[in-house]
């Protein structure tokens, strides 16, 4: 069997506002109407699709692998625009990176409060 994942929702506060921090800051196109949702596509055909609950909601956690070079962007423009950012999950490391796995990763959050992760290589088995 084959398993591909194709999409999960993401509850935001103002789901134009996160979407449109998850775009810029991973160098994408903007989100797409999609009914309910707002639609930010990834590549191998993976969706996020932002929503407006309406309730209060706990952080999630969402990690995402890129390239060396994207990582270079990503960390870029964290900086340019002042998003405090960690070299680990405790937030023990600010403004850092970190060097883990034989790449680099660093933590921020959204403006819904997510935890998200960008890394450049997968975690080790």
């Amino acid at each position: 069997m084959t398993v591909l994942f194709n999409h999960t929702i993401i509850a935001a506060h103002d789901k134009h506002d996160s979407a449109a921090f998850f775009t810029r800051i991973f160098d994408l196109p903007p989100a797409e109407a999609g009914g309910y949702f707002l639609v930010v596509r990834l590549d191998g055909g993976t969706m996020l699709q932002f929503a407006e609950p309406g309730i209060e909601f706990p952080p999630q956690h969402y990690a995402f692998l890129i390239t060396e070079a994207d990582f270079d962007g990503l960390y870029g423009r964290l900086r340019h625009e002042g998003v405090p950012h960690w070299a680990d999950p405790r937030r023990k490391l600010p403004e850092q990176h970190n060097n883990n796995h034989g790449g680099r990763g660093v933590y921020f959050t959204d403006p819904s409060e997510h935890f998200l992760e960008a890394i450049t290589q997968p975690y080790s088995s």
